[in-house]
């Protein structure tokens, strides 16, 4: 269940049809989920908690109708290929793809290989592709490669309009987010009609976030199911690799505990709570030039404050935004083409600011329904990330005077146990 099914109303603007990303006209997504084995981690071989999610921009084609775009970064530690040209030429030339840390590469070469098939060997274009990561290698055989050429071609054959499948699915399938599952989420927000009536829609793919500082709606929900109540899969990692950083050093004939492939100095792992990354794309209809898609970016970045976001020195927090207000630009090419002059249009300064409130709230949003909609994942070597339950979140909130049972709830009752809001949540 997402947040409106919950009765969890973010922000002051309404959202669209399908509160999604897919309420921009033309925006379609497409998930490669790859979920098999279990047990004990054996590289190579899984357990497997992956995929791939693709945002194809518009209902042309993407590699030789490129759109305006802008992008940002809030913390690089992480990637998103493309933006260099992005930044150069305001142009986006390829739908968008997310992954796993160590299948950016396959992913950036397949989007390329789809491309060429789809246009022939002798086409005269040529793409810089657009592909986010964020790091799942907690709960799925990260090193295994298990990503392939074929994956990203069924996220694009499967990309549609419409309802977005959230939670663990695609790119977000092995992710982790404030210590709880997470994964996928979309949101949108309209623009008032007297303020330009478009729409701007959010997708994330988050896996950012430690627990102590989760809020939703302003409502301290991590400190109020705290990490001695519901664990953390970050720390059972931790734990695990500390052990086998043990047991190599000890299995070293005179090698320190904290040598090379063992624990750093103090016992410690970089495996610590909070790492982790968020990839955001942002999609309207509003006439925006390449500048102003870079504004609408930055503003992704509040509404992962609002959740608890400090963009962390480990955290790869990376935005793209497009505007598919001005179609018609010219492909890309290596000699001029006619004519010599485009007319594009653009949304009047004085007008951007409902825009960028429109993306603080649909990030936001989409964050939470990420949450709420990943269940219970158990990955490799049996590490458990556990699903945020709407119905304790709800319940906290009412404590808190928000969310819909606002008022009906006494400040200071006490908090849900952790086997009575739902089977499988936390």
């Amino acid at each position: 269940m997402r947040a409106r099914d919950h009765g969890i109303v973010l922000g002051r603007l309404g959202p669209g049809p399908l509160n999604a990303i897919t309420d921009v006209a033309g925006v379609r997504v497409g998930h490669a989920t790859l979920i098999r084995g279990e047990g004990p981690r054996v590289v190579g071989e899984g357990p497997v908690r992956t995929g791939v999610t693709v945002v194809v921009p518009h209902d042309g084609d993407t590699f030789i109708e490129p759109i305006f775009a802008g992008c940002h970064r809030l913390n690089g530690n992480g990637e998103l290929t493309g933006l260099e040209w992005i930044r150069e030429s305001g142009f986006l030339t390829s739908p968008i793809a997310i992954t796993n840390t160590h299948s950016v590469g396959v992913v950036h070469d397949a989007l390329l290989v789809h491309a060429v098939r789809a246009h022939g060997p002798h086409a005269d274009f040529w793409s810089l592709p657009v592909v986010g990561e964020t790091y799942d290698g907690v709960l799925n055989d990260i090193n295994g490669f298990h990503v392939r050429p074929e994956h990203l071609d069924a996220a694009l054959d499967g990309a549609v309009g419409g309802p977005v499948p959230e939670g663990s699915v695609g790119g977000g399938t092995g992710m982790i987010c404030h210590e709880f599952k997470g994964g996928i989420g979309t949101a949108s927000r309209l623009v008032p009609v007297d303020a330009g009536g478009w729409i701007v829609g959010a997708l994330v793919q988050a896996n950012y976030g430690s627990r102590e500082l989760l809020r939703i709606d302003g409502v301290p929900i991590g400190e109020a199911i705290p990490v001695s109540d519901v664990p953390s899969p970050w720390v059972a990692a931790e734990a695990l690799a500390r052990t086998r950083a043990g047991e190599l050093a000890g299995a070293r004939e005179g090698g320190p505990a904290g040598g090379r492939g063992g624990a750093p100095e103090g016992g410690r792992t970089s495996l610590e709570p909070g790492s982790g990354s968020i990839i955001v794309v942002l999609a309207t209809d509003a006439p925006l030039l390449p500048h102003q898609c870079e504004r609408l970016a930055q503003r992704a970045g509040l509404g992962i404050a609002r959740m608890g976001g400090i963009a962390s020195t480990a955290s790869g927090d990376i935005f793209i935004a497009f505007a598919t207000g001005n179609r018609g630009l010219p492909g890309p090419a290596s000699v001029p083409v006619a004519p010599a002059v485009h007319e594009v249009r653009m949304v009047d300064d004085g007008r951007m600011t409902p825009l960028f409130q429109a993306a603080v709230e649909a990030v936001e949003e989409a964050i939470v329904n990420a949450l709420l909609t990943a269940g219970t994942m158990t990955g490799a070597d049996g590490i458990t990330a556990h699903g945020l339950d709407g119905e304790r979140v709800v319940e906290i909130m009412a404590r808190h005077g928000r969310g819909p049972l606002a008022g009906s709830a006494r400040v200071g009752y006490p908090s849900a146990t952790p086997g009575q809001s739902g089977e499988g949540r936390a």
